[in-house]
């Protein structure tokens, strides 16, 4: 992989598609987001805010580095989400040769509430009323 690799992005959709195939299970979602993971999250996903993230993105490697793909996000994917993505992509990834899939939820949290927040299986502790306001 050269240095100037970025994350690919990933659609709701095809996250979607993923967590309801059980063939395409090989996969992890980081929500890097801080309290906002209390009002709901992707199903399965772990919470490590991105300011905890930063500081040793290496220090995640054992528990990120099992699965084939890693999904990063935050809140609309624009910011905390593809930096904590692409500092993993480059700091771990690249540094041991990895052939790990990297990506970013497209539209973060933001876009995947709007179509899957009331969908149990794809999403928990979703609270309607805290994102009723936020659709993308």
């Amino acid at each position: 992989m050269s240095s100037s690799q970025t994350a690919r992005t990933l659609e709701p959709e095809e996250l979607a598609a993923w967590m309801r195939d059980p063939s395409k299970q090989d996969y992890l979602v980081v929500d890097v987001r801080d309290e906002e993971f209390e009002s709901g999250h992707v199903s399965k996903a772990i919470n490590v805010p991105s300011k905890e993230f930063h500081k040793d993105p290496a220090g995640y490697a054992p528990l990120l580095e099992a699965s084939k793909k890693v999904i990063f996000h935050c809140a609309l994917s624009q910011v905390r989400g593809p930096k904590a993505a692409n500092a993993y992509l480059k700091e771990v990834v690249e540094a041991a040769g990895s052939k790990q899939e990297v990506y970013v939820l497209q539209g973060g949290f933001t876009k995947w509430q709007s179509r899957y927040g009331k969908d149990n299986e794809l999403t928990q502790d979703y609270d309607e009323e805290v994102w009723k306001n936020k659709d993308v």
